[in-house]
């Protein structure tokens, strides 16, 4: 098959993007807190994140699906949007965030969900606006990330593993698969873990130079992460994961009362989003 690429001009992500990731993740936490998976209010989170994503310009699908907890079966959303021209030879690039709470605490998920969430608005947004597309993108938001207890065959990651099957399905042509958490921290510190893809983490650090942020990321080689791009990896994906895993002292504002809007800004969630979107025109 003859597959022409033609060179698209660069995706930008902008102070204005960054107003939207916060505002989008002030009205999650505002308006739908606690979202815990499997519950009628993630359901609302779900379908609030629908509106803001199709206001921005996506086309989103809603996945609605029955799976395991330690609690019996539970109801889960999972939410699409896709990004591209119809060229069969275009890889896919899939960017994943998950928009739950932690269950059996007051935890308004500020940065641990909300953030990143309002983050892949924006760049719906961004994505909706690239009229010279080369590539493919597809942006997923996951429920079902948090576990109940503890991470385990039934408990957690119900999203993920969802959509890294229905990428599977479709046999789409992955390049990278980059999970996004926990990115609007104020005194943001990017980290990836060591279980996930080494030339993907190459490739963050070389996107943070290149947005004259060279100590924005760095490799965590003695740390390995459970987080939503683990079921893709596990399907053979080449996936990274983008996490700031030093949220407060100690990371004690992690899963607790304190992950409240105070703590993230739209400084950081414009560092992210311009990580992201020079990661995009690397890849694509």
């Amino acid at each position: 098959m003859f597959c022409a690429f033609l060179i698209a001009a660069a995706l930008a992500f902008t102070p204005a993007d960054a107003r939207v990731a916060y505002d989008t993740a002030r009205g999650l936490v505002s308006q739908h807190t606690p979202r815990n998976s499997g519950t009628i209010r993630s359901r609302m989170a779900a379908n609030y994140l629908l509106d803001a994503a199709s206001a921005a310009g996506a086309n989103v699908r809603r996945d609605t699906f029955r799976a395991m907890t330690p609690d019996g079966e539970r109801q889960f959303t999972n939410l699409y949007a896709e990004f591209g021209g119809t060229n069969e030879c275009s890889r896919w690039v899939v960017l994943v965030s998950h928009y739950d709470t932690k269950p059996g605490m007051e935890c308004p998920g500020a940065n641990d969900g909300a953030s990143t969430s309002g983050l892949l608005v924006a760049l719906a947004g961004t994505l909706s606006s690239w009229r010279e597309r080369k590539g493919r993108v597809l942006l997923v938001w996951t429920d079902g990330e948090e576990c109940r207890n503890s991470y385990a065959k039934d408990d957690g990651f119900q999203g993920s593993k969802r959509a890294a099957q229905y990428v599977r399905d479709r046999k789409l042509d992955v390049q990278a698969v980059i999970c996004l958490d926990m990115l609007g921290d104020r005194e943001l510190n990017i980290t990836i873990p060591s279980n996930g893809d080494g030339r993907l983490a190459k490739i963050a650090q070389h996107a943070a130079r290149r947005i004259g942020e060279p100590n924005l990321v760095r490799l965590a080689d003695e740390i390995a992460v459970k987080d939503d791009h683990v079921a893709f990896y596990e399907k053979g994906m080449p996936s990274i994961d983008l996490i700031d895993f030093s949220y407060g002292p100690a990371n004690a504002w992690w899963h607790t009362s304190e992950d409240t809007m105070d703590k993230i800004s739209e400084v950081s969630l414009l560092k992210s989003g311009r990580l992201v979107t020079e990661m995009l025109n690397i890849f694509l």
